[in-house]
């Protein structure tokens, strides 16, 4: 960038539009635009739209680079942009209130930005701001100047696995394409991203979609493919418009096509917008869904990679995994193995929720620990309460708790604690939550998202939601947590597809790790973090019950007796455990047990 220059660069993701992006940027470019500056002045001044930088719990984000100097903006709105821009940009002084804070700071000083390095830099939309940044020339490389081989034994010496779930080895299953001899041969970029504490495959297709396009054009390569797909929910219509978008701009500058980089090699890609059911991100079931049927896993007698989409050679990544190809290239297989550990190279994008003080999309090295995305990056437990368990992998995932927070984020160790990695998410979990209502929770997403076509799932996890559901509404008994083990133990060993095999999760590991707490709701009949509302019991404290009446006046089962500026009670028998009394009392004479 030129150092005598201002370039202004607004957060234009999906959560930061939502919050006001669209019209942060166009105050911005109206005042650039302004009859009232020299044409000098506009000249060396730009507002850029960028793709995602991950902190969305501070949107919309608003980078002013001033000959080279770079300050922040949280939390930006559009009548905020006159004066950042008359102080900071003509005047030369940031508006030190709405810069960025040293928690922000520790947010972005703790990652390890390889996939997401371009989201937040770049505008996405932009295919000249991709090539400026060596775009597509790990793609020209790859046509002009590497043998098939020669690619995939790249990556597989990178140690770059699916970022999707299993962690299968990326080059050993390009590998298994490559030897099938069958001219039609397919690539799949799996953005179907069903898991609902998930956004990192949908903030790298919005923030960086070419590297995703570019990343397919290598396997394409590698395989021998001549056709792709982008398999992507129809929910995600920013990242959908912005894929459209590339593939367009790739078409026309002959990218894409007829002879690309001049190698002799034609390669089409399609978008293929999809229903966005959970089981459809499971292999076999994309499959289904793109041969025009319903999305239902098959068993699988031979790999996808073997025969896949029309009885064809179809290897299929996840966005995150396609867009560390390029990077692989363009800096070495030891660069990229460098950054993980022995078996995983390369980093890992999480979505970081829960109670935590800095939400948002992360990057670490492949081997950092829980503990460091907790309090590192995410500076601690939010209102510094005391932390209780993180949920990994989405609604398949596992929960675990505070003792093995120094277990490092890989697929082995993640393994071996009972979750896996899955598509990223990482929800954290305080003292104020419930182990076994978070438990069933996502057995509520999972026996809903079951395709049906298996019993163990279809059946077997119903049965276990209906048990957690007991539980938490004081109809617990004895045998209970065995008998959901038993289920949860069928489930995993019987079932059909990967889904089956890892819907039972929440359950497995909140039993292994908080059985005391499953027994408690049940023997004691009461919820210790004060969630299960059918295990609460609420009562007005006499010695500071002020007679106000508030509590009263919003019970709707008229459950509280009591006279004015006399303490009130409430009636076991007619209270339905709302909590209308304890949100509504301004005194604390409400006690919630």
């Amino acid at each position: 960038m030129d150092n005598n220059s201002v370039v202004i660069k607004v957060c234009s993701g999906t959560g930061s539009i939502s919050a006001g992006g669209a019209l942060v940027l166009d105050a911005f470019r109206k005042l650039v635009l302004s009859s009232d500056l020299e044409a000098s002045f506009q000249n060396r001044c730009r507002a850029d739209k960028v793709g995602c930088r991950g902190f969305c719990a501070r949107d919309v984000l608003v980078d002013v680079v001033v000959d080279g100097e770079k300050t922040t903006y949280e939390r930006v709105k559009s009548d905020m942009v006159p004066r950042i821009f008359e102080e900071h940009i003509l005047g030369g002084s940031p508006v030190q209130e709405w810069t960025a804070d040293e928690l922000h700071q520790s947010f972005q000083d703790n990652q390890k930005k390889v996939v997401l390095a371009h989201c937040g830099e770049i505008d996405p939309e932009d295919l000249d701001a991709y090539l400026n940044v060596k775009g597509y020339q790990a793609a020209r490389n790859a046509f002009n100047n590497m043998h098939p081989v020669e690619i995939i034994e790249k990556i597989k010496r990178s140690k770059l696995r699916g970022r999707g779930g299993a962690g299968f080895s990326t080059g050993h299953k390009w590998e298994f394409a490559y030897k099938v001899d069958d001219q039609e041969k397919y690539v799949v970029c799996n953005g179907n991203e069903s898991d609902p504490g998930a956004f990192a495959d949908r903030c790298i297709m919005e923030g960086d979609p070419h590297a995703v396009i570019e990343g397919m054009m290598i396997c394409a390569r590698a395989i021998g493919a001549g056709k792709g797909y982008i398999y992507i929910r129809d929910g995600y219509s920013l990242a959908v418009k912005r894929l459209r978008l590339a593939l367009k701009q790739c078409y026309e500058r002959g990218l894409l096509g007829k002879n690309i980089f001049e190698s002799g090699h034609d390669l089409d890609i399609k978008l293929y917008p999809a229903p966005g059911a959970f089981i459809c991100g499971e292999a076999t079931a994309l499959v289904q869904s793109i041969e025009g049927k319903r999305a239902m896993p098959t068993p699988r007698m031979t790999r996808t990679s073997e025969n896949g989409i029309r009885g064809k050679p179809t290897v299929i990544n996840n966005a995150e995994t396609l867009a560390n190809v390029p990077k692989i290239l363009r800096n070495g297989a030891s660069w990229f193995a460098g950054l993980g550990t022995d078996t995983s190279g390369g980093t890992k994008v999480f979505s970081l929720t829960g109670k935590v003080k800095s939400n948002g999309l992360v990057e670490v090295p492949m081997g950092a620990t829980l503990r460091d995305v907790v309090y590192k990056v995410g500076g601690g437990i939010d209102q510094d309460r005391a932390f209780k368990g993180i949920q990994l992998g989405g609604p398949t995932g596992g929960c675990v708790p505070g003792s093995c927070l120094d277990s490092r984020v890989d697929y082995e160790s993640l393994a071996l604690a009972g979750t896996i990695m899955g598509s990223g998410g990482m929800v954290v979990l305080d003292e104020t939550n419930c182990i076994v209502d978070t438990a069933k929770f996502f057995l509520d997403i999972t026996q809903a998202e079951s395709c049906g076509k298996c019993t163990p799932c279809r059946i077997g996890m119903r049965r276990m939601y209906e048990i957690l559901e007991r539980i938490t509404i004081g109809n617990g008994r004895d045998g209970d947590v065995e008998l959901l083990e038993d289920l949860g133990s069928h489930i995993r060993a019987t079932s059909l597809c990967g889904f089956g095999m890892t819907a039972p999760n929440p359950v497995l590991s909140t039993v292994r790790y908080f059985r005391d707490e499953y027994n408690i709701h049940i023997r004691d009949r009461k919820c210790p973090a004060l969630v299960c509302k059918s295990l609460l019991t609420f009562s007005c404290i006499e010695e500071t019950c002020t007679g106000c009446g508030m509590c009263k006046r919003v019970c709707p089962a008229d459950a509280i007796r009591g006279t004015r500026k006399k303490p009130h009670f409430i009636d076991q028998e007619l209270c339905v455990k709302c909590g209308s009394c304890f949100d509504s009392c301004k005194f604390g004479a409400i006690l919630k047990e």
